[in-house]
């Protein structure tokens, strides 16, 4: 939520939702804090909305009920039996649910929102999304004042909570280097972590699956945690791998509630998959291991889209971290060096098939051939006369790729979806209409999900 300089209501609004996070379910809290109704007296109506003969889902966990809801402004004012109510607009919602709007708790619309012609938020509106939790991933903006500034500029269609990006403050004090950092930096580091606390954020968010994250010990990130757990805030993390590229899925997740534990507040595992062939069927594996941390105690949750396809960048699903040490002129240099590159070549062959091969990569855009787009990486590589991977070489010699990866097993996700700790992620963005080929989820994962797993 972007509160307003001095409005004392919303900061203890604010803070009332930071500890309903705390102590139940997650965002989930967050949204009945910023949506729940607030009672007057009679006698002030007439309203300016009521929605009349709705099935009410209150955000609580209670199972529906029916009940009318007033609005006057921009505000919900009663909930109950309004059968006598006068209002200037009149919605008959009979045999529909009227809920709180939804929470996107993994989005990269930060990005959008702050360009004026995509600052209405409408693909999120259109999906019932009325709060957007910005910087994921450990990536964005260092700076949260400047960033609330610049989100406001053009007005903005949601509510939005920002959380302190770890990866873009590593960068700020590491560059791309692969080492721990100086107790001297390890201190900057936590320092801009308390500034990011003090301005706002609702949590840190890290994202040690990509370089620079991927370069920070455990101890790194708990040294991180433990500053934004100290200002009340939430710990959000794309875990360190996803299948089998480093330390496995399963210990990447068990990292996230170890720092659960020992900093002692929540933790998200953010957008929590099985990803590839090779790890198909952890799905409850990964899920037993939430319910232990949870039995133990602990705060621990997920996220998730309903889709069997992620999507990234071509980089950072086939390049190995240690390749893009130093940043892009270092990466450019390893892949012009012969025997580096055919390091970096076996490595590449490697990921391609933790992916399940070059038929499950299907290009998003591409800088510098936008012809590419929407085909997959072994139908442009057989047009070509190449081997898949040295064609994904020479795509990301020639500029930045974005990629949907089909990597999915649907029974992972149907597990995984059913977890009453589960909630629901687009990890979309924002973006031109004319940029692209966008993954679905940017317009569609809310009802997706509705429509496909719940209907």
């Amino acid at each position: 939520m972007i509160a307003r300089n001095g409005d004392n209501a919303m900061s203890r609004q604010i803070d009332l939702c930071r500890r309903g996070f705390a102590a139940a379910s997650a965002l989930a809290a967050l949204s009945v804090c910023l949506l729940s109704p607030v009672r007057t007296l009679r006698g002030q109506e007439p309203y300016d909305l009521l929605i009349t003969n709705g099935r009410l889902l209150d955000g609580t966990g209670n199972p529906w009920y029916y009940a009318d809801v007033a609005v006057r402004g921009d505000r919900i004012v009663a909930v109950g039996n309004l059968e006598h109510a006068r209002a200037g607009r009149v919605i008959d919602a009979s045999g529909l649910y009227v809920a709180p709007g939804f929470i996107d708790v993994h989005t990269h619309a930060g990005r959008g929102l702050v360009r004026a012609e995509l600052s209405h938020a409408q693909p999120l509106l259109a999906q019932g999304i009325t709060t957007a939790l910005l910087n994921p991933d450990g990536g964005g903006p260092v700076d949260l004042v400047r960033q609330r500034e610049v989100l406001q500029q053009h007005g903005i269609g949601v509510n939005a909570a920002q959380l302190v990006p770890h990866g873009s403050i590593r960068r700020e004090v590491l560059g791309m280097e692969d080492r721990a950092p100086t107790d001297g930096e390890l201190e900057r580091m936590q320092a801009l972590v308390r500034t990011g606390m003090e301005a706002g954020a609702f949590g840190l968010s890290t994202g040690p699956y990509y370089a620079p994250g991927s370069y920070s010990t455990t101890e790194e990130l708990l040294a991180m945690a433990r500053v934004a757990a100290a200002h009340g805030g939430v710990y959000t993390s794309h875990i360190r791998d996803e299948a089998d590229y480093t330390v496995g899925v399963v210990a990447a997740l068990d990292e996230v509630i170890h720092i659960s534990r020992e900093a002692k507040m929540p933790a998200v595992a953010t957008h929590l998959k099985a990803l590839g062939p090779r790890v198909w069927g952890y799905g409850a594996a990964l899920a037993k291991r939430i319910e232990r941390a949870r039995a133990e105690g602990l705060a621990v949750f997920a996220d998730q889209y309903a889709y069997t396809a992620s999507a990234t960048g071509l980089t950072s699903a086939l390049i190995p971290r240690w390749a893009q040490a130093g940043g892009h002129d270092s990466l450019m240099a390893r892949l012009t060096d012969r025997d580096r590159r055919a390091e970096v070549r076996r490595a590449i062959v490697e990921n391609l098939d933790r992916r399940g091969g070059a038929h499950r990569i299907q290009f998003r855009y591409h800088e510098a051939d936008p012809s590419i787009e929407g085909r997959t990486l072994a139908a442009v590589a057989d047009e070509r006369g190449l081997h898949p991977v040295d064609l994904a070489i020479d795509i990301i010699n020639a500029g930045s790729a974005g990629i949907v990866s089909f990597n999915m097993d649907d029974q992972d996700v149907e597990h995984l979806m059913r977890q009453p700790w589960m909630m629901t992620s687009s990890d979309g963005d924002l973006v031109p209409m004319d940029r692209g080929v966008p993954h679905p989820r940017v317009y569609g994962a809310f009802p997706r999900k509705i429509r496909v797993y719940v209907l």
